[in-house]
């Protein structure tokens, strides 16, 4: 066979690089001069480093290997159709988040089933990371962390590099057409993975987060230090620094990008929702913006935060900084003594905020706190807050009215020692300033959403669409099991009914199995550029318009509604931004995705280290989760752990209903929202696991 037929066999399977091509067939200068002669008669194309075949006709449906197991894989096709499942010997040596092309062909015992074979790898991933093992054979390894039993042996060069143990990053440098052929070299070690800092750093590099930014973006950001407002900039706007303006935010909050004002009328309140104007310092097509659409968002863990945005904007300009003047994008909203809108417009204003309210500190305040040095800071805006809380608390009965739902995520805070180490953990309490807030910037939120849609512009909208029947099935399967209401009006709940759900079981053994239960039946919120409403706040219009600091889509329609409010037409701006919203949506959505998945795996990693020096403790805790191979175990702290099925009795298990486990043999039954005495027999740092044994 000439070496110009192995390599295109070769590229049959996959693209494949110059080295990678080397590597397998050997002989460089054979290779290299097939490849030459090839692309001169057009048998191939050269994409970067890698070589395809020219003009090949697509077999399959194309995928994204999502799952890879010992001996099997799952496919998610790019179409949106159902998963396929690939059997181990079908994978051609596919790994997790490859695109790849998939034939599919008939089980011979379950017709109907979709089940396929890899036929190509048309989009190849290079770079995973996991954490360092020594092999029987006494080589490294690898075991990624999203294919837990597929290690991938290093380059015998790498040997120094890493040891196990270790956190690190490894680029493929050849590949196989099975798992064990492929071979990694070390992009970058990040030291012991018992620590769960490192396992950070390791999930950050795995989602593409970094906190450095390029030499252009900081340029372009160390310019703006020492920046002053121009007094012509001044002239343009509305000025309101001797509004009583404020800001709430947790102690340790330096990025504050929104403040609120409130004073009564002859009919109701006239609340001030003041948000910093980041659209009027990082400008379209600038580093800074090219750089803050890449990010998509801030990512926030422990007690770090990689901000989209460098700190000379984040902490410094647009931060709404106490006794500074700042300009500012608001929104004045006119409501009733019901709370009821009756109007809104945004101006483009200046503000100095009074003092950086803290939300422990105001909740005190509220709660009667005679404490004289917190009654002297918020002296200047202390009249203020009775009627700001009665405004929220009606602003609350609204929401609950149409059904707003409150879903409680078991939000969790991480306290670290010096050495960056978690010592402790409890679960989140929002106070009644938290929520104030929160409800003061959804108001926000929903007027700038409506100011969209009104006007015809182009937008980013907040979108959550209702529920798909099939996971309404399971969820009502779920609660007809525990004992639950689950008839519904129709076929679909009505945001009223779900909201009533998770009122019935907040604060009860069941609150979070059934909140996750709701959570999970729910579509994912995403951005898109046409309004679809928002099923879970039960809301018409909605976008996200109060964190321009930290969200990309909230610094995008600052950018539309400001040419908007300097008189620009609609149709105008469709042919000027039409094709950024698209593009700022998808690109928001994704990385959201991105951040969500890094932060979940960080706080996993960061709970594990905690529950480390605590193995052999007995905790109590409510199943919050029942699968054939165990039981989940939440702890009041949110720690969650496993029971697995050979811990809890000595034969097989019965699976009922999937809400509940028995055993046959003792006739013991356990079953979502029950009690249970737990010791912790073991932890994984870098896997994020707790293992739990009934107490």
């Amino acid at each position: 066979m000439s070496i110009e037929t192995k390599i295109l066999r070769e590229l049959e399977k996959a693209p494949r690089s110059q080295r990678e091509l080397k590597k397998k067939l050997g002989n460089d200068r054979k290779v290299t001069a097939a490849l030459a002669s090839l692309l001169a008669r057009d048998k191939i194309a050269r994409k970067g480093e890698r070589y395809q075949l020219a003009g090949r006709k697509q077999r399959g449906i194309l995928c994204q290997l999502v799952k890879l197991g010992g001996r099997f894989g799952f496919a998610q096709p790019l179409d949106g159709s159902g998963d396929i499942f690939i059997p181990g010997r079908c994978l051609l040596g596919a790994m997790p988040g490859d695109e790849i092309e998939v034939e599919l062909f008939e089980h011979p015992r379950l017709p109907g089933s979709r089940e396929g074979e890899v036929v190509a790898i048309t989009a190849p991933r290079d770079e995973f990371v996991g954490t360092v093992e020594r092999t029987d054979s006494g080589r490294l390894a690898v075991v990624p962390s999203d294919a837990p039993q597929t290690p991938i042996l290093l380059r015998r060069s790498c040997a120094d590099q890493v040891q196990p143990g270790d956190k690190a990053a490894i680029r493929l440098v050849r590949r196989g057409d099975h798992h064990d052929e492929h071979r990694a070299e070390v992009a970058r070690n990040f030291g012991t993975a018992q620590l769960a800092k490192n396992c950070a750093q390791g999930v950050l590099y795995a989602h593409q987060i970094q906190k450095p930014f390029p030499e252009e973006v900081c340029r372009e950001a160390e310019a703006l230090e020492g920046f002053a407002i121009p007094a012509e900039e001044l002239e343009k706007r509305l000025d309101l620094r001797d509004w009583p303006i404020f800001t709430i935010d947790s102690a340790s909050t330096k990025d504050i990008d929104d403040a609120i004002s409130l004073s009564a009328t002859e009919n109701g309140w006239l609340l001030g929702v003041h948000i910093a104007d980041v659209s009027w310092f990082v400008t379209p097509h600038s580093e800074l913006d090219k750089e803050a659409l890449r990010r998509g968002t801030s990512v926030y863990y422990a007690d770090q935060v990689v901000p989209m945005l460098p700190k000379q904007l984040s902490n410094g300009v647009c931060s709404l900084n106490p006794d500074e003047d700042r300009l500012a994008f608001s929104c004045l909203m006119e409501l009733d003594r019901q709370g009821g809108l009756q109007g809104y417009r945004f101006a483009k204003t200046v503000i100095r905020s009074r003092v950086k309210g803290v939300y422990a500190e105001l909740n005190a305040l509220l709660e009667g706190s005679q404490d004289a040095a917190l009654a002297e800071k918020y002296a200047q805006v202390a009249d203020q807050l009775p009627d700001m809380i009665a405004l929220y608390k009606l602003l609350e009965k609204r929401r609950e009215s149409r059904g707003g739902m409150e879903i409680e995520s078991g939000e969790a805070k991480l306290k670290l020692d010096e050495n960056g180490c978690c010592v402790d953990v409890v679960k989140a309490v929002r106070g009644q300033t938290e929520e104030m807030i929160e409800s003061f910037m959804l108001q926000a939120n929903t007027c700038a959403a409506l100011e969209g849609r009104s006007r015809g512009l182009p937008f980013v909208y907040r979108v959550h669409t209702a529920p798909e029947s099939d996971r309404v099935d399971s969820l009502k399967k779920l609660l007809h099991a525990v004992g639950l209401n689950c008839r519904f009006a129709g076929e679909i709940p009505t945001p009223l009914e779900l909201s009533r759900l998770l009122d019935e079981t907040r604060n009860t053994s069941l609150e979070r199995p059934v909140h996750t239960a709701v959570l999970r039946t729910m579509s994912k919120a995403k951005y898109e550029s046409l309004p679809k409403g928002h099923f879970s706040l039960a809301l018409t219009d909605y976008a996200h318009f109060t964190s321009p600091i930290r969200r990309y889509p909230d610094l995008a329609i600052h950018r539309i509604l400001s040419q908007a409010l300097a008189g620009q037409e609609a149709d105008s701006l469709q042919k000027r931004f039409g094709n950024f919203a698209q593009t700022a949506s998808l690109q928001s959505s994704q990385r959201e995705v991105a951040a969500m998945q890094a932060e979940r795996e960080i706080e996993a990693c960061y709970k594990a280290e905690y529950m480390k020096p605590r193995v052999g403790q007995v905790f109590a805790g409510v199943v919050s989760g029942v699968a054939p191979h165990g039981l989940y175990v939440q702890l009041p702290n949110t720690v969650e752990g496993m029971i697995r099925a050979e811990n809890l009795a000595k034969g097989p298990l019965n699976l009922i209903e999937g809400v509940a486990l028995s055993d046959p043999l003792t006739g013991r039954l356990w079953q979502l929202g029950s009690e249970v005495q737990v010791k912790c027999t073991g932890v994984s740092v870098p896997a994020g696991n707790v293992d739990f044994e009934l107490a």
